[in-house]
């Protein structure tokens, strides 16, 4: 797996954002371009913005004990994989504002380092290894920008 708290993989990834247009179809699901991005956000907004609900102590047990492993281990996503409630984007979303957020949030994670995530509370899961942080996030990009042909 891929270290994004190195810089040079982030701006590996960030280049691959940046091949992204408004017209860049999927070749598999149902987001566009836009709501893929935003989609892509909301892990990073779990992590540093108070802007999600967390879920209640019997949901984060079953989330910890069904979900986890899916999430954060180094084995890639399978296309079309469900998503949780939270990252669902049913509305369209501004192209170029999504990826600038996106992007900064990449800057921002790299700039905080590994060390900064080696404890760190996921809203859905607890306590995470800086390791679990970094497959959650590089998996998770890797998968849309694969599921976008960049």
């Amino acid at each position: 797996m891929e270290n994004i708290f190195d810089e040079k993989v982030a701006n590996q990834v960030m280049a691959r954002v940046d091949k992204l247009t408004p017209e860049t179809q999927p070749l598999w699901g149902k987001m566009s371009v836009d709501q893929m991005l935003a989609h892509c956000n909301v892990t990073y907004e779990m992590a540093y913005d108070n802007i999600h609900p967390q879920p209640n102590a019997f949901v984060k047990f079953m989330l910890k004990l069904m979900v986890k492993n899916t999430v954060v281990s180094e084995k890639p996503y399978k296309k079309n994989s469900q998503t949780a409630p939270a990252f669902l984007i049913k509305n369209e979303r501004v192209f170029e504002t999504e990826k600038k957020r996106l992007e900064d949030y990449i800057k921002k994670t790299v700039s905080l380092g590994k060390a900064h995530f080696e404890g760190k509370d996921s809203n859905s899961f607890g306590p995470l290894t800086a390791n679990e942080w970094n497959n959650m996030f590089y998996k998770h990009l890797d998968h849309h920008l694969t599921q976008f042909g960049v």
